[in-house]
């Protein structure tokens, strides 16, 4: 006996509503909070800058690996090699060095005009992408991509210790910022940035330090230190980062230096304090 098509249409009326309510706050959270990988995927990079132009700013950030490791031995001498979260935090507002003077920041920015004055559309294009997924998105998809050769435990605690770190990243760099007020480039030339509204008498963005560099070196070490075979691959991806930031007027070369030292500073305490 055949069943007659109203009553096939209402079961499959009813199975699509039980699936709905099932599976639809699901996919609502998944519209409104898209992952970092959903959110590459839905914009893919394009071609990004060159490693011999990044190269002299990758070599000054670099540098402040060593000054990094000096400055963690005086942490872990006084506090061991255990995790204290408020006192370090504490800490890094108080260690990380203060700006250069003005007069080298000054230069500093001159330095900034003239390299707008060479900018690409290609340029700006990569530059654009980099500002807006590598403060997050990149470092998070990178640890999704670590997690997934791990155990579901393990592999959760790496993606939430990189979100951590991204967080307190930010969290000191915009402390450190409001203590120390520099402008960015494009706030005191606000030609550098026709995309940018700039109000009479504003002071800030504060860019002293990058919290784009700062978050890219603690993910870079964190992460390299977990696969040391990746960390070129991680390295590579913060030098853009870093290049973008100085490319559109956002940040000076020693905002970026300085953000970076943090960086350095808490991915090594977050490699060592987490298991993950």
């Amino acid at each position: 006996m055949s069943i007659p098509r109203r009553y096939v249409a209402v079961l499959v009326v009813a199975v699509l509503a039980v699936l709905v309510g099932a599976l639809g706050p699901l996919a609502l959270d998944a519209v409104a909070n898209p992952s970092a990988k959903d959110k590459i995927a839905a914009d893919p990079p394009p071609a990004l800058f060159e490693s011999a132009t990044v190269a002299p700013l990758e070599s000054r950030v670099a540098a402040q690996t060593p000054r990094a490791h000096a400055l963690m031995r005086q942490w872990w001498r006084d506090h061991g090699r255990a995790r204290h979260d408020a006192a370090f935090t504490a800490w890094l507002k108080q260690t990380l060095p203060g700006p250069p003077s003005h007069a080298e920041r000054t230069a500093e920015v001159g330095d900034v005009q003239q390299l707008a004055a060479t900018r690409t559309a290609a340029g700006v294009r990569a530059s654009t992408w980099l500002e807006a997924h590598g403060k997050k998105d990149v470092w998070k998809l990178y640890a999704h991509d670590q997690a997934e050769l791990l155990p579901a435990a393990a592999g959760d605690a790496r993606k939430q210790s990189v979100k951590d770190l991204l967080s307190l990243s930010k969290t000191v760099a915009d402390a450190l910022g409001t203590r120390y007020r520099q402008s960015a480039p494009y706030v005191l030339h606000p030609a550098l940035r026709p995309d940018h509204v700039v109000a009479s008498g504003q002071v800030c963005p504060c860019s002293y330090p990058s919290r784009h560099a700062a978050a890219a070196a603690a993910a870079t070490t964190y992460l390299s230190a977990r696969e040391p075979h990746r960390a070129a691959d991680y390295r590579w991806m913060a030098s853009q980062v870093d290049w973008s930031r100085v490319y559109m007027a956002g940040h000076v070369s020693s905002d970026i230096t300085a953000g970076a030292l943090l960086g350095d500073l808490i991915g090594e305490y977050f490699s060592v304090t987490r298991q993950g």
